[in-house]
């Protein structure tokens, strides 16, 4: 069983998106648990590919087929994962903030979301302030999600909340930010109500934050 995990997490870094793909399938046929395929596979497997990003050792043709093998697995557990019947728990508006083109890791914690039960409204890449703003107030959003990979945008996410603040959306929607370079210290200071330091636990914190059970 763990043999098949790091299989699913080395062929997921490799960018092999039909084994992934076959492996995942697999999985829970064999009586692997669902969370684990999730946690200890395509999760294992993102993180090291957020790793290498980050040393420079992968670059836009590796990480967007990592991106296409994480889609892969992404596919065969979603139904799985939805099944468990969470329902309207609510609403998450998620995307890269502004000039982050980098979107593997928002990737799995919408998947994360979904499978908790939550309605998910994914706005992709590099996004504006005005646009997290619009797309909130549109859906009655309960969260905003915030991803950055890269030191140079991070800067961004303090325009997301401040826009927020601004908008008067401050008392109804909480904003969560996330990605390699943020830390704790960094949300505190911009003001986000939430921060996460990997897609594992993104749901567990959306979770504290909007109170829910």
């Amino acid at each position: 069983m763990e043999a098949d995990l790091k299989q699913i997490a080395d062929n997921l870094t490799k960018g092999k998106a039909s084994e992934v793909k076959e492996l995942v399938q697999k999985a829970p046929n064999d009586g692997v648990d669902v969370e684990k395929v999730l946690n200890e596979g395509l999760v294992a497997g993102n993180e090291c590919s957020e790793g290498k990003i980050q040393k420079n050792e992968f670059y836009v043709p590796e990480v967007l087929i990592a991106a296409r093998a994480m889609k892969s697995g992404m596919e065969i557990l979603r139904p799985i994962l939805a099944d468990k019947d969470i329902k309207g728990v609510g609403t998450v508006v998620l995307g890269t903030v502004r000039g982050n083109l980098h979107d593997i890791g928002k990737n799995l914690v919408a998947m994360m979301f979904e499978g908790a039960g939550f309605e998910i409204i994914d706005l992709g890449m590099d996004v504006t302030p005005e646009k997290f703003i619009e797309t909130a107030k549109e859906n009655k959003a309960d969260l905003v999600g915030l991803s950055a990979l890269l030191t140079t945008t991070m800067s961004f996410m303090k325009d997301v909340v401040k826009a927020v603040g601004d908008s008067g959306l401050e008392d109804k929607v909480k904003v969560m930010i996330g990605g390699a370079p943020v830390t704790q210290s960094y949300a505190d200071k911009i003001g986000a109500d939430g921060y996460t330091p990997d897609a594992a636990s993104a749901v567990d914190e959306a979770k504290k934050l909007l109170e829910i059970g």
